[in-house]
């Protein structure tokens, strides 16, 4: 066990990071009981960083390989969240709901990339810009929507 440990602390160490990221993210949803929460957001930030390290691990093994592009798992990445995010998205009215949290999905999608690829500052600072953005903005905007609506009142995106 030990030596399992050790020769996997690095992929242990990323996919954790992954998880540990994902789930601050997903607090605060759970916070201001949105759908996708704390178990989604791990899964998304574990999920791409597990893909990643599926990817260097093939480019080690077909190194010998011309023309074999590791970086496409990685990419796709980014299409399945989108299909994902596009899920989370719905009309209600003329009202349109989940944009945040797509954009939520996506984004924590790249923090697990960055993490699987071990790039763990960049992925830190993108979950604390995140968790900004989602908290400090939020304080914002409620204000700003208020004399929204006030202004015109019949616009129903900002009620």
């Amino acid at each position: 066990m030990i030596e399992f440990l050790t020769q996997n602390s690095d992929i242990i160490l990323k996919l954790s990071t992954a998880v540990g990221l994902g789930i601050l993210i997903g607090i605060e949803r759970v916070l201001v009981h949105k759908e996708a929460g704390i178990k989604t957001h791990s899964l998304v930030s574990l999920g791409s960083a597990l893909f990643v390290i599926i990817s260097e691990l093939l480019a080690v093994k077909y190194a010998y390989l011309g023309g074999f592009d590791p970086t496409r798992i990685a990419s796709q990445i980014i299409v399945g969240i989108g299909f994902l995010g596009a899920g989370s998205i719905m009309l209600q009215g003329n009202r349109l709901l989940g944009l945040t949290t797509a954009g939520g999905l996506w984004v924590t999608a790249g923090i697990g990339v960055a993490t699987g690829f071990g790039f763990y500052g960049l992925a830190t600072i993108t979950t604390v810009l995140v968790l900004f953005v989602l908290i400090v903005i939020n304080i914002f905007e409620k204000p700003i929507r208020k004399i929204s609506n006030e202004i015109d009142p019949s616009n129903p995106k900002f009620q």
